[in-house]
C-alpha cells in the first residue's frame, strides 16, 4: 500500500470503524469538559480538547510505528490483553457517566487530573489545565487498536523500516482524524442553554458504548453470550423458538472449511466439524476492511489478519467434546460459530 491509499483507508474506513471503542474515550473527555465548563462559568475552548485528544493520539502511534518497524517481525496483543484493556475501557466510561449524572461522588476519582506540580505550572501560565485528560486519553488509544488499525500495525512491521513504520501509522492516524474532530466539535457547539441536556444525553450514550464494549470483551473469552440476544432469549423461553437442533441437523460436516470476510459479517457464520479432527479454514477477504480482517477464534487463541483482497488459512485440530466454538472479529462485534459434532 502506498502512503495516499493508507491515508484514505484512515479517512474513509479507519475514522469510522474505530469510533465503537475510541469514539467513546473522545466523548467522556468533552463530557468532563463541558461539565467543568458549566461549573466555572467559561466560554469557548470547544476545539481544544479534541485536538488535544488528536494531537497525542498521532504522537503514540507515530511511536509505535517507529518501534514496529524496527522490530521488523509480527507484534499483536494477545486475545487476553485485549480483553483486559477493552473492560478498563468500558469501566473507565461507566465511572466517568455517572460522575456526570452526580449518582455518588466516588465516581469523581474516574476524572482524569494531571500530577499537582503539572496542574500548579499550568494554572500560573493558562486555563489548559481541561488539555490534559483528553490528551492521556488520546495517547491510551493506542492501546486498544481497531481491526484496520491492527492492519497498518503489520503493515508497519512488514516495513521493516522504523522510518516507514512511523509515516504509515502517521498517514493513517492523520486520516482517521477528520471524523473524530467533526463529531467531537459538533457535539460541543450547542448553546448553554442546552449543555445540561447534552451532559445528560453524553452520559447515556457513554453508558451504552461501554455495555457495547463489554459484550465484545465477553466475546473476545470464547463465551456465546451476547446481551443484545437476551429479549430474543427470553422470548423463546416461553414459544418455543429454539432453531439451534434445526441449523444443526441442516449444517454440513466437513474438515476443509472456507469464510468469506466480508464488510459485516462472516460468510457462512454457522459451521460444523468432527471433534477431534484436522481442520484446515480457508479465510478469503472479499470486502472486509474494518475489524473483520482481523479473524479470532477466542477458544484457541487464534487471531489472523487477513488484509482486504487476500487470503490466508489457519488449521486447528477440533476440541474432543461436542459444543460450540465462536468465531468473531477482533473487536467482538461481528460472530459466526463453529459446531463441534
Amino acid at each position: 500500500m502506498n502512503l495516499l491509499t493508507i491515508f484514505l483507508t484512515g479517512l474513509f474506513t479507519g475514522g469510522l470503524t474505530c469510533m465503537a471503542v475510541q469514539g467513546g474515550l473522545l466523548a467522556s473527555t468533552l463530557a468532563q469538559r463541558e461539565e467543568e465548563k458549566l461549573k466555572e462559568k467559561a466560554k469557548g475552548g470547544n476545539a481544544l480538547p479534541i485536538i488535544s485528544f488528536l494531537a497525542a493520539k498521532i504522537i503514540a502511534y507515530t511511536i509505535l510505528g517507529f518501534f514496529l518497524g524496527w522490530l521488523g517481525s509480527f507484534f499483536q496483543l494477545s486475545i487476553q490483553t485485549q480483553v483486559v484493556l477493552q473492560v478498563f475501557v468500558a469501566v473507565f466510561m461507566i465511572g466517568t457517566a455517572l460522575n456526570i449524572l452526580n449518582v455518588h461522588p466516588i465516581f469523581r476519582y474516574f476524572v482524569i487530573q494531571p500530577p499537582k506540580f503539572l496542574t500548579r505550572m499550568v494554572r500560573n501560565e493558562s486555563k489548559s489545565k481541561s488539555v490534559f485528560a483528553p490528551s492521556i486519553l488520546g495517547a491510551f488509544t493506542v492501546f486498544i487498536p481497531c481491526g484496520t488499525t491492527q492492519a497498518m500495525m503489520a503493515l508497519s512491521i512488514a516495513s521493516g523500516s522504523p522510518i516507514l513504520g512511523a509515516l504509515i501509522l502517521f498517514i493513517y492516524t492523520l486520516g482517521t482524524s477528520p471524523v473524530f474532530f467533526t463529531l467531537g466539535y459538533l457535539a460541543t457547539r450547542l448553546g448553554d442553554t442546552l449543555q445540561q441536556k447534552f451532559m445528560k444525553v453524553a452520559a447515556y450514550a457513554i453508558i451504552l458504548l461501554a455495555v457495547f464494549n463489554l459484550n465484545n470483551s465477553i466475546a473476545l473469552t470464547g463465551s456465546s453470550f451476547n446481551v443484545f440476544d437476551l429479549p430474543k432469549t427470553v422470548w423463546c423461553l416461553v414459544s418455543f423458538c429454539d432453531t439451534s437442533l434445526v441449523l444443526a441437523m441442516s449444517t454440513t460436516v466437513a474438515e476443509d472449511l472456507t469464510i468469506t470476510i466480508e464488510p459485516t459479517e462472516y460468510s457462512p457464520n454457522n459451521l460444523a466439524v468432527k471433534a477431534g479432527s484436522k481442520v484446515s479454514l480457508r479465510l478469503i477477504n472479499n470486502g472486509g476492511s474494518g475489524c473483520t480482517q482481523a479473524f479470532t477464534i477466542p477458544g484457541l487463541g487464534i487471531q489472523k489478519i487477513v488484509p482486504l483482497g487476500s487470503s490466508d488459512t489457519v488449521t486447528f485440530t477440533a476440541p474432543s467434546q461436542p459444543g460450540e466454538l465462536p468465531f468473531m472479529c477482533s473487536m467482538g462485534m461481528y460472530r459466526g460459530k463453529i459446531r463441534i459434532i
